[in-house]
């Protein structure tokens, strides 16, 4: 399907847009697909490969365990996950030469572990998953539907993240005071590293959360462990839960667009590229779908690890920085490999502290969703309801919060609005 609409939306003049136009001289001589100074963009790509993995697969592996999976399919699902970050990367920013760089839903993942209280079925988590890849996948073709998600009141959808991110980033402050020996070395190591390095900060929090689980676990956690360090992936067959479809399908869709996919687009713009929004929606959907079916949850563009390799960080030469998000797409398959290590590592360990380095992560994305959900004055009271029931986790009838949050949210903010009745003068 990749390649089909990758011939049906050949690059032409969108690839034009993102590069450099060459000089008429030039014209005739057919550009070489690598050479030249081409270190800078190779570094990095390895280094936003290393950021994108490093900085949030543990939060992978704690929502794919949060709705139900074994550690054989979390297994199969992070390994799933970088395979098609892998592929949309290497091939589409070959074909349209711009640093088109695509990563999986991390407010998803979040979504995942507040959506635990919904479902522990991890089949019908998998149905959940392709129904929000197919809606991926029709948002690109119907770009009406792309419009009305974009439409929703920003204000709404960022109350709704922030209310899935919030008990997680409360993680490190619960792990410092119930397994402090752990934890406040890993809360250290990031705040240290935040202030001089703020690229490196949560990578190293990560690895020194390693470190301090290893010493803690010996090596116990690796031949203990319930599954085969080789990853691989492992068939999930899917159920169709409406309830789970509701509570968990259209959220992770909603948060992937809005949290991910129109980022993403705008940072693209901001370093001048004219991203084609019709293959790109409609390739991640598809792997989407089809990740799903080995427990992957969700593709998107990336937009904090774009701005490393679309920026002129990656490379002076606008036309030269598609290397770099060629160049992560390798970077994922490497790190793909070592799911089962990964899994086995993150089930060794207590949940709190896995939680927490998630917390540190998911920092910035709380301050901006914050940010953006204040940002209006006559919004902020449906905004603040729809962060407080999202935040509080309930399930009711077997949905989950960020559903409920979303209604009544809207509701209140369509009340709000309402010219009946009318104050008295």
């Amino acid at each position: 399907m990749l390649i089909f609409w990758l011939r049906r939306f050949p690059p032409g003049a969108a690839a034009e847009s993102g590069r450099a136009r060459a000089p008429a001289s030039a014209v005739s001589r057919p550009e070489p697909a690598f050479g030249g100074s081409l270190a800078q963009p190779i570094s990095a790509g390895i280094v936003a490969g290393i950021t994108g993995f490093a900085s949030s697969f543990a939060l992978v592996i704690a929502g794919l365990h949060a709705v139900g999976a074994t550690d054989a399919q979390a297994s199969s699902g992070l390994l799933a996950l970088c395979f098609g970050v892998a592929v949309l990367c290497i091939v589409l920013a070959r074909v349209y030469r711009m640093p088109i760089s695509f990563a999986w839903s991390t407010p998803g993942a979040a979504l995942l572990i507040a959506a635990s209280a919904t479902t522990k079925n991890f089949s019908a988590a998998a149905g959940a998953f392709i129904v929000c890849g197919v809606l991926i996948v029709l948002c690109g073709l119907w770009p009406a539907l792309g419009r009305s998600i974009t439409r929703i009141p920003k204000s709404i959808a960022s109350a709704m993240l922030a209310g899935i991110l919030f008990p997680i980033c409360l993680a490190p402050v619960l792990a410092v005071v119930q397994i402090p020996a752990l934890a406040i070395p890993v809360v250290l190591v990031w705040l240290i590293l935040f202030r001089i390095a703020p690229r490196w900060a949560v990578p190293a929090a990560m690895a020194v959360a390693a470190i301090a689980i290893g010493i803690s676990a010996g090596t116990g956690w690796l031949t203990a462990a319930s599954t085969s360090l080789v990853p691989e992936l492992t068939f999930v067959l899917p159920t169709f839960d409406p309830l789970v479809i509701v509570s968990l399908g259209l959220p992770l869709f909603i948060v992937t667009m809005a949290g991910q996919n129109v980022p993403g687009f705008v940072v693209m713009s901001t370093f001048g590229y004219t991203v084609p929004p019709r293959p790109v929606l409609v390739a991640s959907g598809a792997a989407t779908v089809v990740g799903a079916f080995f427990g992957a949850h969700a593709l998107n563009l990336a937009a904090i690890t774009a701005a490393i390799m679309a920026g002129p960080d990656s490379h002076p030469d606008k036309s030269k920085r598609w290397v770099a998000t060629f160049t992560s797409g390798f970077v994922y398959i490497v790190f793909g490999l070592g799911a089962g290590v990964a899994v086995a590592l993150i089930s060794a360990s207590p949940p709190i502290l896995i939680t927490a380095v998630a917390g540190l992560a998911l920092l910035g994305a709380l301050v901006g969703a914050l940010s953006n959900a204040i940002e209006e004055v006559a919004h902020r009271i449906p905004a603040a309801a729809t962060f407080l029931v999202t935040a509080s986790g309930i399930a009711i009838i077997g949905i989950g919060s960020a559903f409920w949050g979303l209604l009544v949210g809207a509701l209140i903010m369509l009340w709000s609005a309402s010219p009946w009745p009318r104050r008295r003068t």
